[in-house]
């Protein structure tokens, strides 16, 4: 079993993405979030939903070796914050959550999760045309401390340099379709259920 070290493991985790990403992207667009504070209330559950349930990840002592400041960059208290703000019942669990991945399956999760940091950044404009921002309903978009680049590249970094096999190569990519995967599911409960 040889052990590998790409460089690539990032972009390569982007490229398998892409097309999950980009079907996300329009059905995000497809539900208008940014139209009325009601609509962004379910994406604000989504989110919610999603962070949730990767706050056991978020916290394992196992990531946290390779990864110091994980817990720090866990969102789901923030956007429990935000819901709170925007008058929104926290959701309950959907069934299908992610259980006890390995390592290298939990790390795509994570590089899904903190990829779309990244987006964020449009986002949180949107959402300031609404009312809202870092402080108020949108707090799950606000910016990292240390700012979103460089909080993306020390995370790459790590995950770039760790030595996987290939089946950790091949879970890696698993846990990363399946947070996309995962989010368009939980998107979808998001707005097909009625809010109180």
């Amino acid at each position: 079993m040889t052990i590998q070290r790409p460089a690539s493991r990032s972009p390569r985790l982007n490229q398998i993405t892409h097309e999950s990403h980009s079907k996300l992207d329009a059905l995000v667009k497809a539900h208008a979030p940014f139209e009325t504070r009601a609509s962004f209330a379910r994406f604000v559950v989504a989110q919610y939903l999603f962070q949730s349930e990767l706050v056991a990840l978020y916290n394992d002592a196992q990531l946290t070796a390779l990864i110091f400041d994980l817990p720090a960059r866990c969102r789901a208290e923030a956007a429990k914050a935000d819901l709170a703000d925007l008058h929104t019942e926290v959701p309950a669990p959907v069934a299908g959550a992610v259980k006890n991945p390995t390592q290298a399956e939990a790390l795509g999760w994570l590089f899904v999760s903190e990829g779309s940091k990244l987006g964020a950044a449009f986002l949180i404009k949107r959402a300031v045309a609404l009312g809202m921002n870092e402080t108020f309903g949108a707090r799950h978009l606000a910016e990292p401390a240390g700012g979103r680049a460089a909080g993306w590249k020390s995370f790459t970094r790590t995950l770039d340099n760790l030595p996987f096999t290939e089946q950790q190569e091949a879970e890696a990519d698993k846990g990363a379709l399946d947070a996309f995967n995962r989010f368009t599911v939980l998107l979808e409960q998001a707005y097909a259920t009625e809010l109180a």
